[in-house]
């Protein structure tokens, strides 16, 4: 994928964007009592923090396990970010997939809860490193 900076810039500003709108959509659910569609939105929105940031590097991950991946080759074992927003990362895809495949998966408000507060926490850390990250191209 060849992009332009200005191009990066725009996807990553367009993404951290969406990123923060799905994180509000998740916070508006749970306080509808809505558990299963927080968890989902909670999920997505640390998934398109995510994605803002590998665009910068000019990558876009073709799945939801691409985007683990390159995430932690391209941001974690680089010492950018902490090696635990990974482990977060995964238990809230881990959790979006419980609530939108299983049958017969029960997700308690609590667990919703923790899925936004993760979110929160990992979109907080992805859009800092983001800022500067968009100041150093």
């Amino acid at each position: 994928m060849t992009l332009t900076k200005e191009d990066k810039i725009n996807l990553s500003e367009s993404r951290i964007q969406k990123a923060k709108e799905f994180l509000e959509d998740a916070r508006a659910t749970l306080q509808d009592e809505r558990i299963k569609t927080s968890v989902n939105r909670s999920y997505y929105a640390a998934l398109n923090a995510v994605r803002s940031l590998l665009i910068l590097e000019g990558v876009n991950a073709e799945s939801h396990d691409g985007a683990v991946t390159l995430f932690s080759l391209r941001f974690i074992k680089t010492n950018q970010l902490p090696a635990n927003l990974v482990k977060k990362f995964k238990s809230l895809l881990a959790r979006r997939t419980e609530v939108d495949y299983g049958d017969f998966e029960m997700i308690e408000k609590p667990e919703a809860e923790e899925s936004l507060q993760i979110s929160e926490e990992i979109i907080t850390q992805i859009d800092q490193l983001r800022i500067k990250l968009i100041k150093e191209l």
